[in-house]
């Protein structure tokens, strides 16, 4: 017996006003769906990879968004009639270029693009409920690991991993804040909004 499968289809053009729309659109059969909790980062991702159409294929482009509902996953595609595939270019790049795409890969379970017949498709998956609050647990996990080697001395890592791992998290976001503050971005108000979106997706969990 094969899982059901909810699927919606969307098509808009590549317009600041259309993409707004879109955005509503999306909020509203997430809700039919019974899925609010999803609906902040969904309507994140819409409009990253909507405003990448506009930039990267024309202003007022026909474009088509995909949601398809499986299990725990929610995979959001979004097609257009242009075969030139996005990349992800460094975080240093001048302009916010490729910002859509470190977004897909920081709230996604997976990503990818693949080429159509009538163009290409940018596609992600993101867990929904709890799974999804796992999962990226397991991100933060996997992150601080790899950082503990590079920031964590030799006396912390003696105490114990949770104990790396607590001092790594603390320099980690420590980090990011300099990040931030580097590119022109105020940290408290990244904390802010770090800490509201946390409240928010514990409330919905």
């Amino acid at each position: 017996m094969t899982e059901p499968r909810l699927r919606c289809v969307l098509p808009f053009e590549a317009r600041s006003a259309e993409v707004r729309l879109l955005r509503r659109a999306t909020a509203k059969q997430l809700n039919r769906w019974g899925m609010p909790g999803a609906v902040g980062d969904v309507e994140l991702l819409v409009t990253e990879l909507a405003a990448n159409v506009v930039k990267h294929v024309g202003e007022g482009a026909s474009a088509t968004l995909i949601l398809e509902w499986k299990a725990d996953l929610l995979r959001l595609e979004v097609h257009d009639k242009s075969e030139v595939m996005p990349t992800i270019r460094s975080a240093d790049c001048d302009e916010e270029c490729g910002r859509g795409l470190h977004l897909l890969a920081a709230l996604a379970v997976d990503w990818g693009t693949v080429l159509t017949a009538a163009g290409k498709a940018v596609w992600c998956e993101i867990s929904i409920g709890a799974g999804r609050a796992c999962r990226r647990i397991e991100r933060a996990v996997e992150a601080l690991e790899k950082y503990q080697g590079i920031s964590v001395g030799a006396a912390l890592q003696r105490r114990g991993p949770e104990a790396g791992l607590e001092q790594s998290a603390v320099e980690l976001i420590a980090d990011l804040l300099h990040w931030t503050a580097a590119r022109g971005y105020d940290p408290d108000d990244i904390l802010d909004r770090a800490q509201m979106h946390y409240e928010a997706e514990a409330d919905a969990a």
